[in-house]
């Protein structure tokens, strides 16, 4: 009788086929793969800590329409994404991808730079959620205290970097663990995200006395930015930023391909399925929040108790009005933190792994420390590579907050263009020699991958363009800076040095 081989066997064997040994603890089922993507993208997460930036720029019709909008080219992305981790499931995932679609001749140079902009936004996307969330925190306690005009406490810049390093340091100590028990914290993420939409959905427009119209909603665009801007069209663009920097960090689900069963199937599922629910359960929590919405102007008030913070002012002011006190405000943003906080562990998760693959192939400084598994099959050193650097990138806040906005950019941009490179190179000089798995897009692979091509280069100018007018050193957008510094030093370190030695991944399998 002949014995079929088990699920483990053929991921070990297409691993092998892709050019590694099995060194991570294969443990990870489709669920859990999906939940550390849809942690991270947490909805939760990004609509909070971005909502300014829509009410802003358009307003409530930029934000809801808006979200549909880039929802729909998001899925674009992952649905190439998701056909390309079908062929190649490797935790090294995009600069993998590239060097693979690239071609012999271009495939170095194709995996440095995707690569070196996938694992810098990795980092500063570790950066961004702990900052945030230790942002947060801040305005919790100002609320708490009685509020900016009740005397309330605001932290100082040096207590919320302290924050922000203890956030850094208990991912740091939770990444540590085995697979098995991120898994859960994946599960326990993406679960709090759904019961805290739902929650926060239902709760917020229910308890709010005054209520906005869904005329309102739907179709009113605010050009009263204060920024100087008056452009409709310009407006509604850079309203579109909401919901985009809210959409990113779905390669998760390709690092953890080496830890997940039926990688080459649930890998892609993983990709899609955070995506998609992240589209409907965003939209759905941005439409009720903002049905509280009544006055932008005094919700962006830096004056207001919540010091600007639009969405904790919300909260705050809906319970405020109907009980005479903003506590159940405060227990929301609660809710919020607690999903902030799960989306920090499986960002660290995500950033460890793809690093772990980058020097497996050497392309890293010191790459034997951070490929180096402990005991329990974990890139230990790789995880406290993420935490460090996580905490260094955060220190330019105490400088200069233009600094430190034009770093964490390169968290969405950086991100955006490592998922673009492999997609472009799938459909120019990969399109005749590329072998699907599993999963594939048909006749429709190479549209679905031009429009996530464009896509990717539109808001990539989009992310460029000023916000405010005048532009002055405290209003430009160093986005531009920024990127192109890391463009620049990716493309010289390859001309005066890695050109000379790297050769894009390498076998680590003896022979």
């Amino acid at each position: 009788m002949t014995m079929l081989p088990s699920s483990e066997d053929a991921d070990q064997r297409r691993l092998n086929e892709l050019g590694y040994k099995q060194e991570l603890k294969r443990g990870l089922s489709v669920v859990s793969n999906f939940a550390f993507s849809f942690s991270i993208i947490s909805i939760l997460t990004g609509v909070t800590t971005t909502y300014n930036t829509g009410l802003r720029y358009g307003g409530p019709m930029s934000a809801t329409i808006g979200w549909i909008v880039v929802a729909l080219f998001n899925g674009c992305i992952a649905l190439s994404m998701a056909e390309i981790c079908s062929a190649y499931p490797t935790s090294g995932g995009l600069y993998y991808w590239s060097a693979r679609l690239a071609g012999k001749d271009w495939a170095p140079l194709a995996s440095w730079i995707t690569g070196w902009f996938n694992i810098v936004g990795l980092w500063a996307c570790t950066t961004s959620v702990d900052f945030s969330l230790a942002q947060l925190l801040q305005v919790i306690i100002l609320l708490s205290t009685g509020g900016a005009n009740g005397g309330g406490y605001t932290a100082s810049k040096y207590l919320v970097l302290g924050f922000h390093g203890a956030l850094l340091v208990s991912h740091g100590i939770i990444n540590s663990l085995p697979i098995q028990v991120l898994a859960l914290f994946g599960k326990l993420g993406a679960l709090w995200n759904v019961l805290g939409v739902f929650v926060l959905m239902a709760l917020i427009p229910a308890v709010a006395t005054e209520r906005a119209t869904a005329k309102f909603v739907f179709t009113h665009f605010n050009t009263d930015n204060g920024e100087g801007i008056h452009s409709t069209v310009y407006i509604l663009i850079l309203g579109l930023l909401m919901s985009q920097y809210s959409m990113v960090g779905y390669d998760a689900s390709a690092h953890l391909t080496e830890e997940t069963k039926n990688a080459d199937k649930n890998g892609p599922m993983g990709i899609l399925t955070a995506v998609g629910l992240s589209g409907i359960f965003g939209w759905a929590y941005l439409v009720a929040v903002t049905f509280a919405v009544t006055d932008i102007e005094y919700l962006l008030d830096t004056n207001n108790d919540a010091g600007g913070y639009a969405i904790a002012e919300v909260f705050y002011l809906v319970f405020k009005r109907r009980y005479g006190t903003g506590t159940g405000g405060i227990i929301c943003l609660g809710v919020v933190a607690g999903a902030v906080y799960l989306c920090g562990i499986s960002v660290v998760t995500s950033t460890s792994r793809m690093a772990y693959a980058f020097s497996r192939d050497g392309a890293m400084p010191f790459s034997k420390v951070w490929h180096k598994v402990n005991n329990k099959e974990v890139p230990f050193n790789a995880v406290w590579l993420a935490v460090v650097i996580g905490f260094c990138m955060a220190l330019t806040s105490l400088g200069s907050e233009v600094a430190f906005q034009a770093m964490v950019s390169i968290a969405t941009i950086g991100l955006y263009i490592s998922y673009a490179l492999p997609i472009f190179f799938r459909v120019t000089l990969g399109r005749k020699s590329f072998v699907s798995g599993p999963f594939h897009l048909g006749k429709f692979s190479c549209l679905i991958g031009w429009i996530a091509v464009i896509w990717v280069a539109l808001i990539t100018v989009l992310f460029s363009l000023p916000v405010a007018y005048p532009v002055t050193k405290d209003t430009l957008n160093y986005t531009p800076v920024a990127v192109g510094g890391l463009l620049v030093l990716c493309l010289g370190s390859w001309v005066v040095n890695a050109r000379f030695w790297f050769r894009g991944p390498v076998t680590n399998i003896e022979k």
